[in-house]
C-alpha cells in the first residue's frame, strides 16, 4: 500500500515539474523567441543526429528492412549535422518549412472537402473546405508570418498546458 502512495507522489511531482517546465518554455518562447527557438532547434538537431546513429547501429542487431533504416539513419545524421552547424538559419528554416507544409496540407484538405461536398456530403464539409483552403493559402503565401503565429500558438499552448498540469498535480 505504501508503494502505491509513493508512486502517486512521484507522478504528482513529475506532473508538477512538467507543468513548471512547460510554463517556463512558453514564456521564454514569447519573450525571447529567437534564443529559445535556437536552443530548441539545436536540441532537435542533436536528436536527429543521435537517432540517425542509433538507426545505423541498429542494423547490425536487426537486419530486417536494413535499407530503410540505413537511408533514415543517413538522413538523420546529415540533418542533425546540418542543424548543429547552422543553428540560426535552421531556427528560421525549420518553422517556416513546417508552416509551408501545413499550408499545403490545408489546401489539399480543403480541395478534398470541396470534392466531398459536391459529391453529396453536405454544405458543412464544403464550408470547412473553403475555410481550410483560405487558411492553407494564407500560410503558404506568408511562411514567416505563419511561423511567428505558430510559435505564439505553441507558446500559449505550453503555458496553458503547464497551468493545467500544475493544477492536476495539486488536485
Amino acid at each position: 500500500m505504501a508503494t502505491a502512495i509513493d508512486e502517486y507522489n512521484i507522478s504528482d511531482q513529475a506532473l508538477l515539474l512538467g507543468g513548471i517546465t512547460s510554463i517556463i518554455f512558453g514564456v521564454l518562447l514569447l519573450t525571447w523567441t529567437g534564443a529559445t527557438l535556437t536552443v530548441i532547434t539545436l536540441l532537435i538537431g542533436l536528436w536527429w543526429l543521435i537517432q540517425g546513429l542509433f538507426l545505423i547501429i541498429g542494423i547490425f542487431r536487426d537486419s530486417s528492412q536494413w535499407i530503410w533504416r540505413l537511408i533514415s539513419g543517413i538522413i538523420g545524421v546529415l540533418a542533425g549535422i546540418l542543424v548543429l552547424q547552422h543553428p540560426l538559419q535552421s531556427a528560421i528554416i525549420l518553422p517556416a518549412t513546417l508552416v509551408l507544409i501545413l499550408g499545403i496540407m490545408g489546401i489539399v484538405i480543403g480541395i478534398t472537402s470541396l470534392i466531398a461536398a459536391f459529391g453529396g456530403e453536405g454544405w458543412g464539409i464544403g464550408a470547412f473546405g473553403i475555410i481550410s483552403i483560405i487558411i492553407g493559402a494564407t500560410l503558404a503565401a506568408n511562411v514567416i508570418l505563419g511561423a511567428q503565429l505558430l510559435l505564439w500558438i505553441v507558446a500559449g499552448m505550453l503555458i496553458i498546458e503547464g497551468v493545467v498540469a500544475i493544477y492536476m498535480a495539486y488536485k
